[in-house]
């Protein structure tokens, strides 16, 4: 093969021609099938190197080595030109604009009916002074009964007692242990509200043995029934609206002394007890009231246990109250049963979006 030499040049010139003037890596593909492939013409001279004079084989072999050597550098590199090239075009041909909706548009989610609820709660007890804390769900009876006026033998504990994990380790069965975690952590004075899971063996249609709760403290000197009442009137005019009326009856809980239930005059025949054709109003029962929640005076037993803290009951004196979060929800929003609220229908739920 007397001309391998001059053809091996030929071969490197039209090559480089070739590679150089490639406008797309399709085309350089094509190109380095050409001149490197398995059928190409340089691969056929490296082939047939045993078959030359001895004396020409070193000069040959290096000689088309060198070529494709060569021409394979050369195609790395226009290839990397090539694919930065058609990358940019690309991105400018093709450019999204991110912030148009999607095709079809994606559904929004939206906060569970209830964490809805206890934010806003929170919110309106935040603009009326009080400050929100969390405590464990998992609680000491200690914190759960025994502080809270609720002794061993007491009666009340036969309604609540309910998950224990050991004689004196119970899921909690209101967000009240917190009353006494928070005076033991704060001296006086204080206003809290503490919103959270709690626990009971309760199953019917307006309770879960899993419910949510939002417990109010306010303890300071001169703290009266008067404060208490004013506190929940404008909570339950923020919540239900400016119309809203409250009214306190007489009640009965271990910890606060004297106890009150609170009702809220019905935001549905306007306290009438009767709707627009006549018939008894199904939320408040024909009454014109609706009852939402209990409270009343802290017990001084109750502040007896954080005595030491700088609760003496001969000098301050204060109101608890406690309301279920997913009665409020019930109510505000016209739900008939709370289970639906906590089987993840996505029908139900999605008819709280925000």
């Amino acid at each position: 093969m007397p001309e391998a030499p001059e053809r091996l040049e030929d071969l490197r010139r039209e090559g480089e021609r070739a590679i150089a003037g490639a406008g797309s890596t399709a085309e350089l593909e094509e190109l380095r099938v050409r001149y490197l492939g398995r059928r190409a013409e340089l691969t056929a001279i490296l082939r047939s190197i045993g078959e030359l004079p001895p004396e020409q084989r070193g000069p040959v072999g290096k000689g088309a080595n060198q070529v494709k050597a060569a021409l394979e550098g050369l195609l790395e590199r226009r290839n990397a030109e090539l694919e930065a090239s058609e990358l940019d075009r690309r991105l400018a041909e093709d450019r999204v604009d991110v912030t148009l909706p999607g095709d079809p548009p994606s559904p929004r989610g939206h906060l569970h009916l209830i964490s809805q609820t206890r934010r806003e709660m929170e919110d309106i007890f935040v603009g009326l002074g009080f400050r929100v804390v969390e405590g464990p769900e998992v609680e000491y009876d200690y914190y759960n009964f025994t502080a809270l006026n609720h002794p061993p033998d007491h009666p009340a504990r036969m309604l609540q007692d309910t998950f224990y994990f050991s004689d004196q380790v119970v899921l909690r069965t209101h967000t009240s242990p917190m009353q006494v975690r928070a005076m033991e952590a704060q001296e006086p004075p204080i206003y809290i509200v503490i919103p959270g899971r709690v626990y009971r063996r309760d199953s019917d249609a307006t309770h879960t043995q899993m419910f949510h709760q939002l417990e109010g403290l306010a303890v300071d000197e001169d703290i009266t029934l008067g404060d208490l009442r004013g506190v929940l009137l404008e909570f339950a005019r923020a919540m239900f609206g400016e119309e809203r009326e409250v009214r306190l009856r007489s009640g009965y809980f271990p910890f606060t002394e004297p106890s009150v239930e609170v009702d809220i005059s019905c935001f549905i025949c306007d306290a009438k007890g009767r709707l627009h054709d006549g018939s008894r109003c199904p939320t408040c029962k024909g009454t014109g009231w609706i009852e939402i929640l209990g409270s009343g005076m802290v017990d001084p037993n109750v502040l007896g246990f954080v005595r030491d803290n700088g609760y003496d009951p001969e000098r301050v004196q204060g109101f608890a109250f406690g309301m279920g979060i997913d009665r409020i929800a019930m109510l505000k929003h016209g739900v008939p049963d709370l289970r639906p609220l906590f089987e993840n229908d996505i029908r139900m739920l999605e008819q709280f979006g925000s």
